[in-house]
């Protein structure tokens, strides 16, 4: 025996990497998606070359859409420049022939982990949301079965619960990321562990999102222009992080989402977490040309 014979000829892979029936399965679970906004739709997740956990979810979705004429654009945790988010764009742009950009303007599919860009999405533009847990019920509900009769009733008193309990310990809601929000006011959705600051972008936004998990093996989606509501009570208004007056070190932009920094001696500095918006202000600082298009936040306070 040799190796030849344990070998297959080489042969093209399909368009997108993802096999014809894979994309249909893909296409016509997005569309019960869109129809039902919220609402988890199971699909049999394929292996791609990356480990489930890292993305895989949001590739397929990715994949699915895109075209030679698409201009990708990746993200991870609001960084460009990530290893995982560079390794992403680029295999997305070799087997697709589509386009890669770090500029949010310029994107037509923005596939990412953690964050939501400051800059706003248009109509033309499709953000794909990596999601690790799906399921909002399942710290509440760890029997999938009985959850998902629970989103059939529309019973989310449990859920409830548990954020009025955070109050009654607490004095406050304590939940960050991936803060349950009802969609359409009919399901209630996880989106993603995106923070609570990026969670008013998608409410009544123009741009379609996909929020896909692809090691749990489900995806749902918020069509452009449907209402995404956080669960909160009526005298505990929803607050976002407070990084109004936090101002990023490098670029000298305040007034959106920072990360922090610790630094020697302690103490802690800051920066501003999408890392592109950070690089445009860096260049119109030294008189470049970059153009910052319009943001959802403006001195730390929602205005889209």
């Amino acid at each position: 025996m040799s190796l030849s014979t344990l070998t297959k000829p080489w042969a093209a892979t399909s368009y997108g990497f993802l096999d014809a029936s894979a994309k249909r399965e893909l296409r016509r679970k997005m569309l019960k998606a869109i129809a039902v906004p919220g609402c988890q739709m199971p699909y049999a997740s394929r292996e791609v070359p990356m480990a489930r956990g890292w993305g895989t979810g949001g590739l397929q979705v990715t994949l699915t859409l895109v075209n030679p004429a698409s201009t990708i654009k990746v993200i991870d945790q609001g960084a460009d420049d990530g290893v995982n988010a560079a390794s992403i764009r680029r295999f997305i742009s070799r087997v697709s022939g589509a386009a890669e950009t770090w500029d949010t303007l310029d994107a037509s599919i923005v596939q990412s982990r953690h964050r939501v860009p400051e800059e706003t999405l248009g109509d033309r533009q499709i953000l794909v949301l990596q999601v690790p847990n799906p399921e909002p019920l399942r710290g509440v509900e760890p029997n999938i079965s009985i959850a998902r009769q629970m989103h059939a009733d529309a019973d989310y008193g449990k859920l409830w619960l548990t954020l009025y309990e955070q109050i009654v310990r607490k004095g406050r809601i304590m939940q960050g990321a991936a803060y349950p929000s009802m969609v359409n006011g009919r399901h209630v959705m996880t989106p993603s562990p995106i923070p609570r600051w990026d969670v008013p972008k998608l409410n009544m936004a123009r741009h379609l999102t996909f929020l896909s998990a692809g090691r749990e093996k489900r995806l749902f989606a918020v069509p452009p222009f449907t209402r995404v509501e956080p669960l909160v009570f009526s005298d505990r208004p929803y607050r976002v992080e407070d990084h109004a007056d936090l101002v990023c070190r490098r670029s000298g932009v305040s007034g959106y989402f920072m990360n922090e920094l610790p630094i020697d001696g302690g103490g802690s500095a800051f920066e501003v977490s999408d890392s592109n918006l950070g690089i445009k202000a860096i260049q119109q600082a030294e008189g470049g040309e970059a153009a910052i298009g319009p943001t959802w936040y403006r001195n730390g306070e929602f205005s889209a």
